[in-house]
């Protein structure tokens, strides 16, 4: 038995929580997975898994043992990486995924800035506002807005970004005066229904340190942010965005901002990668490379 490919396909079994999800992942039939993993204990002569029809977990030895398996495979990656120079030079693929919009905004320029300086490397960019899984789709790096949920990857912090509620100067002239968030139950709203947004808007309360969650009834709803956006250009409704969402309808006074006083705190933003104990030159030069630039950049949002 190839006792490091078994390592490798216990430790994806982990990662992705389910033996048909590391089977889709490798490339490799179900029954051959689970009679590598079988044959695994065997000779360990342990049980590493609790198997049942709802839920993976590790035995308290398989919590040891992969530990131990995620060590050596980092040591033999390391070795191999050295052997083809990886570790002494940049070079090679990266995969990075990033939100559509801010992704094309903010990261896709850094990346073509990047690559003029890095002939050796090349870049694969997904745009997607899904969070694409790191370990299910191979993915070397990833741009997230929102907190993090606690994971083995590493974060690095390049910012925070603000969260506005804006309206159009047209729609507003026609509305009684918004004094507070709660107010907003009384209005059009267009509200953005994707997988990470919820069906509440949220405020933080002056001089009381609390936080209020204004259940929306939207007279619209759209899964994408310029969708949004554009309808409450034409006067549909009050939307709450992201700040790079509607910088540029700020900007040209196609929108106003609403309840600033009641502004929500701003949401950080990372560069998010898989925990190795020696990053690849290619990873480490996009890290070093990247951080600085997407911080000014927020920066200067902000301002």
């Amino acid at each position: 038995m190839d006792r490091l490919q078994a390592m490798s396909m216990l430790i994806k079994v982990v990662e992705l929580g389910s033996f048909s999800a590391a089977s889709k992942n490798l490339k490799v039939s179900l029954p051959t997975l689970s009679r590598k993993i079988s044959e695994l204990e065997n000779q360990l002569g342990v049980r590493l898994l609790h198997r049942t029809t709802r839920k993976l977990s590790l035995t308290d030895s398989g919590y040891d043992y992969i530990e131990s398996c995620k060590r050596i495979l980092e040591q033999v990656e390391e070795a191999e990486g050295r052997a083809k120079g990886e570790y002494l030079e940049p070079k090679g693929d990266l995969v990075i995924t990033a939100p559509i919009m801010f992704g094309r905004l903010y990261v896709l320029p850094i990346i073509i800035e990047f690559l003029s300086l890095y002939p050796n490397i090349n870049v694969q960019l997904l745009l997607s506002d899904r969070n694409i899984d790191l370990f299910e789709d191979d993915v070397d790096m990833a741009i997230r807005i929102g907190k993090l949920p606690d994971s083995t990857m590493i974060g690095t912090q390049v910012g925070s970004m603000r969260v506005l509620t804006c309206a159009s100067q047209q729609f507003l002239s026609e509305q009684p005066k918004l004094e507070s968030p709660y107010d907003l139950t009384q209005c059009s709203c267009i509200l953005l229904d994707t997988a990470k947004a919820p069906p509440y808007w949220s405020y933080n309360l002056p001089n009381s340190g609390l936080t209020a969650h204004v259940d929306i009834l939207p007279r619209l709803t759209v899964n994408d942010s310029d969708s949004a956006v554009n309808a409450a250009i034409k006067g549909m409704g009050i939307t709450q965005q992201l700040h790079y969402q509607v910088k540029e309808a700020i900007d040209e006074s196609d929108l106003n901002i609403i309840l600033a006083e009641f502004e929500p705190d701003e949401i950080p933003i990372h560069l998010l990668h898989k925990t190795r104990k020696y990053l690849p030159q290619k990873m480490k030069s996009f890290l070093e490379f990247t951080s600085p630039k997407l911080k000014d950049k927020l920066r200067e949002l902000s301002c």
